[in-house]
């Protein structure tokens, strides 16, 4: 019975606390609604996650309709994983909200859209069918839409058609792939479609995958596909760079990870070389278009293109040890991405702006903020002991324990140009003097606007030292969800019954 209510909790908590936001939206009311709402969200998560590791995959039919005819909700340790995190993330950024965001984009519905945003992550993370994937893709589409544009600036707008036109193209694919899936089994259920789906013809069902793989890649933001993701995402307030950057492309490789380890494994040789290609590919963009840049957040927005990469190259490699660094990389890279836009947003706060150029002296006015912006820049280029170090380290021992000698050099590399791209930032906004002579210090903001900046920033800096220096418990974790992935059954079971494994 836990399943039955816990499982919906994480989606109706959000939604709530979006309507009593929106309507306490002219008042500082409105902002810790937000804020309290999103720390609730957090604990049904790690409810949620506790209940998983210790009873296995959860699933709870809505409406009492039974599966698969009807809503399904399930979680595995990966779902609830990502539910935990996603809870993490909002409530950082929701407390950072609280003195990044004016009080015209709070009347104007910042806060309701953020917890929509979230409400719709939470449950892309948790559905049990393809259809209601597509639901929560279009939730978090038209609430990240409203986000980004949120302000009214010309360059959001632009940003904005750009965002919005890629996703629409890929939300023509998805569903046209959903379609063809429904035409050719019958059923949308994950569960069932990973029961029926070795009985399909193996040439349809490939035919199929790439249409899902290319819907799923538009949002995931992978090479060549990532286009709009460097073009809007450097445009808004910090507070929605930050939420963005952590889990809207996560949702993709999520949906990717899942999709390719349940239901399109008919042929392998033929799906996941094309991943590993998509994977190499996309890191070397991303980070090369990141050395290019001169603006702090632009810079960051082409490091998440290339970190995508390491994640999609964990399921390309399909091996249990590959699986193990896709899970680990997709949960510490959210927490240092986001981690870096809150830092850019508190530089550009006592700075002045985000362009190199113009900005400089962070470390002389302001050495706390410089330290806090090391940690997780170490931990994105791979500096031991941060969390970054053992994901890359897990994901390059596995290539070259299937002797992809090259598929590890690539991934080495872009590890090094991420120090070089990381250095750049150090060297103009942190070393070299202000332009305009001044000596930025957190000391020009007021004590309650400096705790709430900072607050959400130590807090997922120490997270990513805790993975760092403690990552037994995080990789005995991602280790059994690697398992649930690559060996279904429990899953299946959770869902339709024991008896369909027997079947």
């Amino acid at each position: 019975m836990t399943s039955l209510w816990l499982l919906p909790l994480p989606i109706i908590v959000p939604f709530a606390t979006a309507v009593l936001a929106f309507l306490f939206r002219r008042g500082a009311e409105g902002r810790w609604i937000s804020v309290m709402g999103s720390a609730a969200t957090l604990v049904l998560g790690v409810l949620l996650l506790m209940e998983v590791l210790a009873n296995g995959p959860q699933a709870a039919q809505m409406g009492e309709w039974p599966a698969p005819f009807g809503i399904t909700l399930v979680a595995d340790t990966l779902s609830a994983v990502m539910v935990v995190i996603t809870g993490i993330t909002g409530l950082a950024v929701a407390i950072y909200a609280v003195a990044d965001i004016t009080e015209d984009m709070e009347e104007m519905g910042y806060h309701s859209l953020f917890q929509v945003l979230i409400a719709g992550v939470s449950g892309a993370f948790l559905t049990g069918d393809l259809f209601n994937l597509y639901v929560w893709f279009e939730v978090m589409l038209i609430s990240s839409f409203g986000l980004l544009i949120l302000g009214g600036k010309r360059v959001q707008f632009d940003a904005g058609i750009k965002y919005v036109t890629l996703n629409l193209i890929s939300t023509i694919l998805f569903l046209s792939g959903i379609g063809l899936l429904y035409g050719t089994t019958g059923t949308l259920n994950l569960a069932d479609l990973s029961r029926i789906a070795p009985t399909v013809d193996p040439g349809l069902m490939t035919v199929i995958s790439m249409m899902f793989m290319v819907g799923f890649g538009v949002k995931a933001a992978v090479f060549p596909l990532f286009f709009w993701l460097p073009a809007s995402y450097h445009t808004p307030s910090f507070a929605v760079s930050a939420v963005f950057a952590g889990l809207l492309t996560k949702v993709g490789v999520y949906a990717m990870m899942r999709l390719f380890t349940l239901v399109f494994t008919q042929d392998i040789a033929f799906t996941h070389t094309i991943l590993l290609w998509v994977a190499c590919l996309t890191m070397v963009t991303g980070v090369l278009g990141a050395a290019a840049q001169t603006d702090f957040r632009r810079i960051l927005s082409f490091h998440i293109v290339s970190q995508i990469g390491y994640m999609i190259l964990g399921l390309a490699l399909m091996t249990p040890l590959a699986v193990v660094g896709a899970v680990f990389y997709l949960v510490h890279h959210i927490i240092v991405k986001a981690n870096l836009f809150l830092v850019a947003g508190v530089a550009n706060r006592i700075a002045g702006g985000t362009e190199l150029a113009r900005i400089g002296s962070l470390y002389k006015g302001a050495p706390f903020l410089a330290f806090l912006f090391l940690v997780p820049a170490f931990s994105l280029a791979g500096f031991p002991p941060l969390s970054g170090f053992w994901a890359k380290y897990v994901l390059v021992k596995a290539s070259m324990d299937i002797e992809l000698w090259i598929v590890a050099f690539v991934a080495l590399a872009v590890g090094l140009m991420t120090i070089y791209s990381m250095t750049k930032i150090w060297g103009q906004a942190f070393w070299k003097p202000h332009p305009g002579g001044i000596v930025p210090t957190l000391t020009s903001l007021e004590p309650g606007e400096r705790m709430a900046l900072l607050l959400p920033i130590v807090s997922l800096a120490l997270m990513t030292v805790l993975i760092g220096l403690y990552p037994e418990p995080f990789v005995l974790v991602a280790e059994r969800a690697a398992e649930e992935l690559l060996d279904p059954a429990a899953y299946i079971a959770a869902v339709l019954g024991e008896e369909e494994i027997l079947q």
